[in-house]
């Protein structure tokens, strides 16, 4: 029988054809991996998404709580009328008394004054202001609402500057010391009030505070 001797062109096919479906299963292996890599990738962020979506929160809390400020920031003013104290000294509580005509009051605030001119009156919190009135006897009268029922009361206002229902942050100017017929010899003055719980506390107790340290 006789032998036949391939061609070298047919034996230079071959191994061509041999090396082409080498490359393409080499290629096709290595699309694969790629595929799966970033279907896992994918994955994985999903699934961190579905953490927060599900509730999931931050370790780290960034809630900060104010603390509380005078309402005025003018240096020169200063306590002209103290808040009665039932428990304080006789002294102390004599210089916390308003002589109103023949009658005399418990002054539940602080009187803050002591200068010629009028100055700035500012909410000592953030708040809601919840009333604002002209009193025949306090003057002007801006109430405002605060978390931790707390209510502060600004009077013996000469302007007010805000409105009822007004959103106020801490330090916003809410109006201007002025006069009052309740003791007319004070002369530019704010009557400060301030409760919690509905109850009348001194102020002065509770400056540079925290508002859950005020009780």
């Amino acid at each position: 029988m006789e032998k036949r001797k391939l061609k070298k062109e047919v034996v230079y096919g071959i191994y061509i054809g041999i090396a082409l479906i080498l490359l393409s299963i080499i290629y096709y292996a290595d699309s694969s991996n790629k595929a799966f890599q970033k279907t896992k990738s994918e994955d994985d962020y999903t699934y961190v998404s579905k953490l927060f979506n599900n509730g999931v929160q931050s370790v780290v809390q960034t809630t900060v709580t104010q603390s509380l400020v005078r309402p005025y920031n003018n240096s020169e003013v200063k306590v002209i009328k103290n808040f009665y104290d039932y428990k304080g000294e006789e002294e102390a509580q004599k210089k916390a008394i308003i002589n109103y005509e023949t009658t005399y009051i418990q002054n539940n605030g602080i009187v803050y004054g002591g200068i010629n001119e009028t100055f700035e009156v500012i909410s000592v919190l953030d708040g809601n202001v919840t009333s604002v009135k002209d009193d025949s006897l306090l003057g002007k009268v801006v109430t405002i609402t605060h978390e931790n029922n707390i209510i502060t009361i600004y009077q013996s206002l000469k302007e007010v500057t805000v409105k009822e229902g007004d959103q106020v942050s801490q330090g916003t100017v809410i109006g201007t010391a002025g006069e009052s017929n309740l003791e007319k010899d004070l002369g530019n003055h704010l009557l400060f009030e301030m409760t919690k719980d509905g109850k009348y506390i001194n102020p002065e107790n509770y400056y540079d505070k925290q508002i859950t340290e005020i009780n």
